[in-house]
C-alpha cells in the first residue's frame, strides 16, 4: 500500500477560496505601493549563503535554509569539521547557496548590482515567498509572502511619515480598526545604554527590553542580568518601564530620561518630528504609539522602528514591522546610502481578517452561471451564452460531460453556484434559455439579454 503524501512542517497548501482571499490582501496592499509611488522588483528564492549569513544576528543565522550543493557535495566538503562534528565549518563547505530568508537584503544586494541603473531616491516594492526554518505555530510558518516596501537614497524624515500613513491606508481599505502602528528608535535604545554606562552591551540590553511583552518586566532584567548587565545599570534603566500615557507625554518622559545622552536625544527630536506630522496629516483608522521597548532584534535598524500590533480583540503577534537602516547597502561595499522600508506580514493578515469575519463574500465568489449539458447540440448552443457571458464580466461555464441532471445539479449545489441554465431541444428552438435561482428554487423562461441582466442585477445587490 502506497504510503499516503504529505508536506513539510510549516507549509501549506491552498484551496480556491484561501487562495482567493490571499489575493485579495495582497491586491490591495500592491494598489496602495502604487498609489504611494513604488516600483515593483522581484530578486530570487535562493541567493548566494555569503549574501545572507551574518545579515541577520546569531539567531537569524541559524534560521536559514542552507541548499547542499549539487553533485557529490561529500567530496569538497572540510573533512576536518566533517570529522570533528562541526556543523558550522562543514556547512561552509558543502553549501554555497540558501533560501532568501527575507527581502530586505536581497533587495541592498539588488540595490548595490544595478546602482548605476538606478534613480535615487529609489522606491520599491516586493511581494514574493521567503523562508525561515523557524519552529511552527500559529501565524509563524517555514514559507510565507513578505509585502515590503523600501526607499534608497533619502534621509529625510517624511519617509517615516509616508510609511505611518501607508500603514494606516492598506489596512483601513482592509476594514481593520484598532490598529497600532509602534515605533521607537535604535537612536533612544543606544542613548539607554549609554545612560546607563553600557554601550558595549547595547545588542544584548535591546534583546533583552523586546521581549517586555512576552516575559514582563522581571524576566526581562533578569536576562539582562544573566547578561552581565549589572543591577545598578538596570536600576537606572527603571523609569522606562513606568512611561505610561499619550505620545506626547511619553515624548517628555523620554527626554528627560535621555537628556545627558546627544544619540539619545537625536531619537527623541526624530520620534517627535514623525509624531507632530502625524497630527497633522491625521490617520483614518489607526493609532500611533511610541513604544520604548520595542527593540526587534534584526541588527540592521539604525534610526526609526515600526511594528504594528493588530487589533486588541484578536490574539496575534505583529503583522507588519520595518525601520530605518542608514547603511545596510554598505554590507555589500555600497556606503552611505541611507533606507527605510516596511513589511506587510500576509499570512498573520489572513488570520487576523478571517477571526475578524473581515473578507468580503465577492472575494470568493466562484462561478456565477452553470450551464446544463443535454448533449453535443444543447452543448454549443450554451457556448454561445456561455462567451457572451464572459465577455460582459460573468463568471460562466460549461458542465464538461452530458451527465445525469441530478449530478450536474449537484454539483451546483457543493460549489455554491447560485444560477443554473437549462438548454434543450424547446429552448434551442425558441433561441431561449431556463434560468434557475438556486437560493430561491424558482425558474423562468428568459432571452439571453434577459438572462444578462438577471444575473448581473443580482451581482449588483448581493
Amino acid at each position: 500500500m502506497a504510503q499516503k503524501p504529505s508536506i513539510p512542517k510549516g507549509t501549506r497548501d491552498f484551496s480556491p477560496a484561501e487562495v482567493a482571499k490571499r489575493n485579495y490582501i495582497i491586491n490591495t496592499i500592491r494598489q496602495h505601493f502604487q498609489l504611494y509611488g513604488f516600483q515593483p522588483i522581484e530578486t530570487p528564492s535562493f541567493e548566494n549563503l555569503e549574501t545572507l549569513m551574518g545579515k541577520y544576528g546569531e539567531e537569524g543565522d541559524r534560521l536559514i535554509f542552507k541548499i547542499l550543493n549539487s553533485g557529490d557535495y561529500l567530496k569538497k566538503a572540510d573533512q576536518k569539521a566533517y570529522q570533528e562534528k562541526d556543523s558550522t565549518g562543514l556547512t561552509a563547505s558543502i553549501s554555497e547557496k540558501a533560501l532568501r530568508y527575507d527581502l530586505t537584503v536581497p533587495f541592498a544586494r539588488y540595490v548595490v548590482q544595478h546602482q548605476n541603473e538606478l534613480e535615487l531616491p529609489f522606491k520599491r516594492y516586493q511581494i514574493q515567498p521567503v523562508w525561515r526554518a523557524d519552529r511552527p505555530q500559529k501565524g509563524r510558518f517555514r514559507e510565507f509572502y513578505q509585502c515590503d516596501a523600501d526607499v534608497v537614497g533619502s534621509k529625510s524624515l517624511w519617509q517615516e511619515v509616508e510609511f505611518v500613513q501607508l500603514y494606516d491606508a492598506v489596512f483601513s481599505s482592509l476594514g481593520l480598526e484598532g490598529v497600532r502602528v509602534k515605533i521607537n528608535n535604535r537612536k533612544v535604545l543606544a542613548g539607554f545604554a549609554e545612560v546607563i554606562g553600557e554601550s558595549e552591551k547595547l545588542i544584548d540590553f535591546t534583546v533583552a527590553l523586546d521581549k517586555l511583552d512576552k516575559i514582563g518586566e522581571e524576566g526581562v532584567k533578569n536576562e539582562m542580568l544573566e547578561k552581565g548587565i549589572s543591577a545598578q545599570a538596570i536600576a537606572k534603566i527603571q523609569p522606562i518601564f513606568q512611561l505610561k500615557g499619550s505620545f506626547g507625554e511619553k515624548i517628555q518622559g523620554l527626554a528627560e530620561i535621555l537628556r545627558t545622552s546627544e544619540a539619545g536625544m537625536e531619537g527623541v527630536e526624530e520620534l517627535q518630528f514623525i509624531n507632530n506630522a502625524i497630527e497633522q496629516v491625521g490617520l483614518e483608522k489607526s493609532v500611533l504609539d511610541l513604544d520604548v521597548t520595542l527593540a526587534r532584534g534584526l541588527n540592521y535598524y539604525t534610526g526609526a522602528i515600526l511594528e504594528v500590533a493588530a487589533p486588541d480583540t484578536v490574539k496575534m503577534g505583529s503583522i507588519g514591522g520595518g525601520g530605518r537602516y542608514d547603511d545596510l547597502t554598505g554590507i555589500f561595499g555600497l556606503k552611505n546610502l541611507s533606507g527605510v522600508g516596511i513589511s506587510f506580514g500576509l499570512d498573520r493578515i489572513y488570520l487576523v481578517l478571517e477571526e475578524l469575519g473581515l473578507f468580503p463574500d465577492e472575494v470568493t465568489e466562484t462561478t456565477r452561471v452553470l450551464f446544463i449539458n443535454f448533449g453535443e447540440k444543447e452543448a454549443l448552443y450554451a457556448l454561445g451564452a456561455v462567451k457572451n457571458l464572459r465577455a460582459a464580466g460573468i463568471i460562466a461555464e460549461l458542465y464538461p460531460d452530458s451527465a445525469k441532471m441530478k449530478k450536474q445539479m449537484n454539483y451546483a449545489n457543493k460549489r455554491g453556484i447560485p444560477f443554473v441554465v437549462l438548454a434543450g431541444a424547446e429552448e434551442m428552438d425558441e433561441k431561449t434559455f431556463t434560468l434557475k435561482d438556486m437560493k430561491k428554487g424558482d425558474q423562468r423562461r428568459v432571452s439571453f439579454e434577459q438572462l444578462l441582466e438577471q444575473v448581473q442585477l443580482k451581482a449588483d445587490v448581493e
